[in-house]
């Protein structure tokens, strides 16, 4: 049994209004002082709160009473073009056409045209599948350019019952007979923990764990900063562990390379904090073949994204160009993503935890 409700921009209210309550789940819908319109999905562990019209960006997430999104300098989300002007949110699309951190000779936008992008429609769904209750919000995207890329995206997060982790995904669809460039990331941008400590499934080695030594335009460099790079490019080993917070200040970005995976091609990656619990995501290697981890640690923002999957690194397109990142859906063509992410409590974290050492 499956149920569908359309929601449309003059359902929300500056009031919190409870629409669906369900086996535990809970939705309801409010606007923003800023105007922007958000859903809070809720189950007996916690909530997330999605931006429906807005790339369907991810806006904060609370497990357990636990804050699982990145300290910033946004109290709410502002109606803007580009995702740098409101970058306060746990997660957003990054892509699709573009991604990444433009060069000087790139004309896209920091991430792309998906984080901001004004939705068409959106819908909360509940229902039942394979795994169990469910309580989703999806919606669709077209985008159409004269001369230029015409596609449907469909974004979705979704809620398991009693569960702390959730699944966040994107399908794709190339309206076109031409190719598609495709240039997706997931990213997820947990709250810094200090002294945590980053379970992956691959080694600590410079050629495992590559830290990017090209520096971005947004970002200003001194000496010591390129003396740091240089000496955390020997020996990466040493982030294993999120301590001297000063290191990530400019920030560090880096290629986490041969991650292992299950049975199921899955990969699984943690971060876990001094109070045992944990931060944690899993995704088929197949469908993200690159990793990135992102750490930024100053008086505004404090963030350890410890694992953004995706189809190609974030040095903007014309470098991804280059090094064969691109990927192409073929005319009429399809794609779809699928990232579980979230909270572990102590005993979830230790069970990752032995299962990352295995892997």
């Amino acid at each position: 049994m499956t149920q569908r409700f359309h929601l449309q921009r003059s359902f929300f209210g500056p009031r919190e209004e409870t629409v669906l309550t369900a086996e535990g789940f809970q939705a309801s819908l409010f606007r923003y002082d800023s105007g922007i319109e958000a859903v809070r999905l809720q189950n007996s562990r916690g909530y997330v709160t999605v931006l429906p019209y807005m790339g369907q960006m991810i806006w904060d997430a609370v497990m357990d009473g636990v804050d699982l999104t990145m300290t910033n300098m946004f109290p709410q989300p502002r109606p803007v073009a580009t995702v740098v002007e409101t970058y306060g949110c746990f997660a957003f699309h990054s892509g699709l056409l573009r991604n990444g951190c433009p060069s000087p000779q790139d004309t896209h936008p920091l991430h792309g045209e998906m984080p901001c992008a004004t939705m068409d429609s959106a819908e909360l769904v509940w229902g039942h599948d394979e795994q169990g209750p469910y309580l989703r919000l999806t919606g669709s995207c077209e985008y159409a350019m004269g001369f230029g890329s015409h596609y449907l995206a469909r974004p979705a997060l979704t809620l398991r019952q009693n569960k702390t982790v959730f699944d966040i995904s994107m399908d794709i669809e190339n309206l076109s007979g031409d190719d598609m460039e495709l240039m997706y990331m997931c990213h997820m941008n947990f709250a810094y923990a200090e002294d945590g400590t980053i379970h992956q499934p691959t080694g600590f080695t410079p050629e495992d764990t590559v830290v990017r030594t090209s520096i971005p335009g947004h970002v200003v460099p001194n000496d010591d900063f390129k003396a740091l790079i240089a000496s955390l490019a020997e020996d990466p080993s040493v982030m294993a562990t999120l301590h001297e917070t000063a290191r990530y200040n400019p920030e560090q970005v880096l290629f986490i390379k041969n991650l292992h995976t299950d049975a199921d091609g899955k990969t699984h990656l943690m971060l876990r904090r001094t109070e045992k619990d944990g931060f944690y995501t899993s995704y088929s290697t197949k469908d993200f073949p690159h990793t990135v981890r992102w750490v930024l640690c100053n008086s505004d923002q404090q963030v350890a994204a410890f694992a953004l999957p995706a189809t190609c690194e974030p040095e903007g397109y014309l470098a991804e160009k280059a090094k064969g990142n691109v990927q192409i859906i073929p005319g009429h063509g399809k794609r779809h993503f699928n990232v579980t992410a979230g909270y572990l409590d102590a005993a979830e974290a230790e069970k990752a935890a032995n299962l990352i050492a295995k892997l």
